[in-house]
């Protein structure tokens, strides 16, 4: 228990002394970090971390290293990740056979295991340092500060890189001048609509109430996000402190997590998390020998992508069915057991204290003139570098496709890019060169959203892509307004028969309207955003939509029903492996003559193939495509 902020600070310090030592080696010691992020949790790296603590403990090496597990690196295509600290040698697609080479050669012999070193794709140059990665380089992490460097379930390791210090800072602050300090520093929410976030707080701050609550929003549901994810996995301390800033601000005693229980490891490090800053006093009553008292709770969602919009999550933490509920009043004045309530998602208030512990100006200093700070990204799709991204916001499009995903594949060209999940847009060449920020993504006709971004490239079919978001949507609305319910619903039915090659001309016409008509009448931002991938897709690829309508052909042949495989017979060699393979046994062997020789070719019956694309699966040699 600290007592005063003397006490706390005497352990803060000795906890940076600490962890400076671990990463200068000055403790004498290797310490070998793992990431311990979802993604390479599912990659085997718990038992890359139990077959190091083993080789430890055979070599009686206890005394001279370390295993840790630590939050995700962020670069999740490469994983699972493997560091070595002091040296700070960088590991990458580390398996658990490959503990032992690194043991034997770099704890033992100090020999760098340089065919598990990431290789530059430009230079084909070995790099052993994460910080000279090129998807590295341009990103500055302040909502994930902390992620991939200290053991989240050991809360020494986060007082060791700065936590707490923020609150520190603000308790000795008015309680108006902490809203100032986040006003100035231009945060917005980073959950997708971007309100200021120090407005937020003083509409709150300014109710007279007994009782007021702090929510954070940890309801990711977006397809391709794992942004507040990673963050309650990697630093849950960075967010449980921004909550407490947020209700020193306010005035409120108690705050709510409200996680999907799908995130079991970022659930489990945080009720970590919360149990050990109880037990050192950081949370409970008289905080820092003050006057400010803090409960934080718990409570998991069921996974209904509503329950994302912050009227429905209210309701879902009372116990109540998860819908929206109608505004004004806003929760601000009148949320949680209808008190006042701020309801923050995980990356906002996991910039909050940044904010605090080194000041506004020096945020602001980042990003553009409306939109400051940094912004964490999922980048996800058809790129190179899959992963999380945190970059400076006024960053371009360019930059983060190709600088930092490190271009499409395989040499496809770039189609578009969708921000802002179900609720965003699509964004194509043209953008390239926008500059990422809140007001710039909506004028050109997309949306920041809480993060995700998709990239596309020239084999994915964009009427296709609308009718996915589209089906997401219809599956996760609660039904409650007939505009989201029944609107949602007409406009898949088209987006169908579009798909199947049976759309026509008026069924662009109604999309339009039926568009126009859900945004305005729908209740929550589920249905008032639910047509945003539509409008987007055929304001742009337009051309595309008409190919289906009118010629009766998907030009990225994705459309089952648009399309079809067909054998190549001066590249086919009659080996049969396509015949062998096909479910259906539509493919057969035919004869033909060239140049006067008897050659053999394989042939698809259009009529019986199901198009699963087992054939040019198999084919070694090309002959299979679509048309």
């Amino acid at each position: 228990m600290f007592k005063s902020f003397e006490e706390f600070d005497k352990k803060s310090n000795a906890c940076v002394e600490c962890i400076e030592k671990k990463f200068n080696g000055q403790d004498g010691k290797r310490h070998i970090l793992v990431c311990g992020g979802t993604g390479c949790l599912s990659s085997r790296s718990e038992e890359i971390i139990e077959s190091f603590e083993a080789l430890i403990a055979e070599n009686h090496y206890e005394d001279k290293v370390t295993v840790n597990k630590v939050g995700c690196f962020g670069f999740c295509s490469q994983g699972p990740f493997v560091k070595i600290f002091p040296e700070d040698t960088l590991y990458r697609m580390v398996k658990v056979e490959d503990t032992k080479e690194i043991f034997e050669k770099d704890i033992m012999g100090g020999e760098i295991v340089e065919r598990l070193l990431y290789v530059d794709p430009q230079t084909k140059e070995k790099v052993t340092k994460q910080d000279d990665i090129n998807f590295y380089k341009k990103q500055i992490r302040i909502a994930l500060h902390g992620c991939g460097a200290i053991n989240p379930e050991q809360i020494e390791e986060t007082l060791g890189v700065g936590s707490f210090k923020g609150l520190e800072r603000a308790l000795k602050m008015d309680r108006a001048d902490v809203i100032k300090e986040i006003l100035d520093s231009g945060l917005r929410g980073r959950g997708g609509g971007g309100f200021p976030t120090g407005r937020k707080w003083q509409f709150a701050y300014a109710q007279q109430s007994d009782e007021k609550y702090v929510v954070c929003n940890g309801d990711e549901g977006d397809p391709g996000a794992f942004m507040d994810r990673s963050i309650l996995e990697g630093n849950p301390i960075a967010v449980i402190e921004g909550m407490m800033i947020a209700g020193y601000a306010i005035g409120a005693k108690n705050g709510y997590f409200y996680v999907r229980a799908e995130y079991p490891i970022a659930v489990n490090r945080l009720r970590i998390a919360i149990k050990q800053a109880e037990e050192l006093g950081l949370i409970g009553d008289n905080i820092m020998g003050t006057d400010f008292s803090f409960r934080v709770h718990l409570r998991l969602g069921a996974g209904a992508f509503v329950c994302g919009e912050e009227t429905a999550l209210l309701n879902s933490i009372e116990g109540q069915r998860g819908m929206p509920r109608p505004r004004p009043p806003f929760p601000a004045v009148k949320g949680l057991w209808g008190q006042p309530t701020i309801i923050n998602n995980v990356e906002t208030l996991a910039t909050v204290p940044y904010i605090l512990r080194e000041g506004a100006a020096k945020f602001a200093s980042l990003g553009t003139e409306k939109s400051k700070g940094t912004k964490v990204f999922a980048l996800g799709g058809k790129v190179n570098n899959v992963g999380l991204v945190e970059v400076p916001m006024g960053t371009t499009l360019r930059e983060l496709i190709y600088d930092i995903g490190g271009g499409i594949p395989n040499g496809k060209k770039f189609k578009a890019i969708q921000t802002g999940g179900p609720s965003g847009g699509c964004l194509t060449v043209d953008d390239l060169d926008a500059e990422i920020d809140y007001d710039n993504l909506i004028a050109r006709g997309s949306m920041m959203g809480s993060g995700g971004a998709i990239v596309m490239d020239e084999d994915n079919c964009m009427v296709d892509v609308a009718k996915f978001y589209m089906e997401f949507i219809c599956d996760e609305s609660c039904g409650k307004c007939s505009p989201c319910r029944i609107g949602t619903k007409r406009m898949l039915e088209i987006l169908t028969r579009i798909t199947e090659g049976k759309g026509t001309m008026q069924d662009l016409e109604d999309l339009e309207e039926l568009a126009v008509a859900v945004k305005a009448n729908s209740l929550c931002g589920l249905g008032q955003t639910a047509a945003n991938p539509i409008v987007s897709t055929m304001s742009k690829f337009r051309n595309e939509y008409l190919a289906h309508i009118q010629d009766k052909k998907c030009p990225a042949h994705v459309c089952k029903n648009l399309m079809e495989y067909v054998i190549d017979k001066e590249k086919c060699i009659g080996c049969g492996m396509c015949a062998r393979n096909c479910p259906v046994s539509t493919i057969t062997r035919t004869d033909y003559i060239a140049q006067g020789h008897k050659l053999a070719s394989m042939e698809i019956d259009p009529s019986k193939c199901i198009k699963c694309g087992m054939c040019q699966s198999v084919c070694k040699f090309g002959a299979v495509s679509k048309r």
